[in-house]
């Protein structure tokens, strides 16, 4: 690891700018789920305990560099001080002058950074304004890492830096998941599009020793092999892609696992009427709505056989019942064998987690990102820009 983290600065005494994902939801004013707060509260709290003072930059929506009052970051001040056990401060417009009158022990909140157009263009008078304001920078925002922007890049550069404790977790575990990993490597994918995960897919056979390709994609990659996928939500036109893939795969040596049977209906809702099928069977009337209990046995073996996963994305329908079997399956069983200690897991990903959460199995996970588009960038194997300014 080419990054510093907390343990490796001397806190005492000073100001800490921390880069954090408040980007929470609110309703009338309230906080409806801090769970994003809840994971950055160790950085804050080790950061007082070592006798510095945090003050917190965060971005709010996408005011788009204008001053919009309704995405102010001060309605979140009630669910920080209940998460962190103590008072927060929020500044609206930050001097060090008038940090430095707070007492050393107080936790500091400076308004939207998205309020500036500056910092989205990562402008480099932002980032030595920011840098200004404190003499150590934290970046414990790991979601964000994927932009450069002046709270996230800009001022990285300019400041002793490190990685708070969520930053910490985050790319610890996807090093063990990708960087090094215990093999054999086996990497879950599924979603709608294939078309969306394009270099996700052409990373991934390169490192890992199985792809298990589920949802939608997994009916483009079997109608680029001929197979009649009926009303399936499957993208034709993406057929030579797909191949190209497969033959990537096989020349890397990387396993393509695909459905060999599927869970059909004829209509796209929650307990719908429904068949199993053969992967190569489906009616051309019905659609592919989940995959079927030989391919979830399938899964489960090559699981079994794994000391390394990564996850991303649902298998199936796993929005309606009962299509979400086969995600819960699986998920079940990456559960099971990671808390026996046979199995390393680490998923990221939106609805990978809603799914995760779903099957009742994230909990035993080893390790689930809080991070959408950073989790994928990182899987896909590009330079995060938070992260590279923190190994500089």
């Amino acid at each position: 690891m080419g990054w510093n983290s907390l343990d490796d600065m001397d806190l005492n005494g000073k100001r800490v700018l921390v880069r954090v994902d408040i980007n929470v939801p609110v309703e009338a004013g309230r906080v409806t789920d801090d769970t994003r707060i809840q994971r950055i509260a160790p950085t804050i709290k080790d950061i007082l305990a070592a006798g510095g003072s945090p003050i917190l930059l965060a971005h709010f929506g996408r005011p788009k560099g204008k001053v919009v009052p309704e995405m102010s970051l001060k309605p979140l001040v009630p669910a920080l001080e209940a998460v962190f056990g103590t008072d927060v401060t929020f500044i609206e417009k930050p001097s060090r002058d008038a940090i430095d009158t707070l007492a050393q022990d107080t936790v500091v909140l400076v308004e939207n950074t998205r309020f500036s157009a500056m910092e989205e263009a990562n402008d480099p008078e932002m980032a030595k304004f920011l840098a200004t304001l404190g003499d150590v920078y934290c970046n414990d925002a790991f979601s964000a890492a994927h932009r450069a922007h002046a709270s996230t890049e800009g001022v990285a550069k300019l400041l002793p830096n490190c990685a708070g404790r969520l930053m910490q977790a985050e790319l610890t575990a996807l090093e063990s998941a990708l960087g090094q990993p215990q093999r054999p490597v086996t990497a879950v994918v599924g979603g709608a599009k294939v078309s969306t995960k394009l270099e996700l897919l052409g990373n991934l056979v390169e490192k890992v020793d199985n792809l298990v390709i589920g949802g939608g994609m997994a009916n483009t990659f079997l109608a680029a092999q001929g197979v009649d996928v009926g009303k399936s939500l499957c993208e034709h036109d993406m057929a030579g892609t797909a191949t190209e893939i497969l033959k990537k795969a096989e020349a890397a040596g990387c396993t393509i696992v695909l459905p060999s049977d599927v869970v059909v209906a004829r209509e796209f809702k929650a307990g719908a009427d429904n068949e199993t099928v053969a992967a190569t069977a489906c009616p051309a009337d019905a659609m592919i709505l989940d995959a079927g209990p030989a391919t979830v046995e399938a899964v489960a073996g090559v699981l079994s056989d794994s000391k390394t996963l990564i996850w991303n994305g649902p298998m199936g329908a796993f929005e309606i019942t009962p299509f979400d079997a086969a995600t819960n399956a699986a998920a079940q069983k990456a559960a099971d064998l990671t808390k026996a200690g046979d199995l390393i897991s680490v998923a990221g990903g939106g609805d990978t987690v809603a799914a995760l959460n779903q099957a009742d199995a994230a909990q035993s996970f080893t390790y689930i990102s809080t991070a959408g588009g950073a989790f994928l960038e990182w899987m896909e194997g590009k330079t995060l820009p938070g992260v590279a300014a923190l190994e500089q």
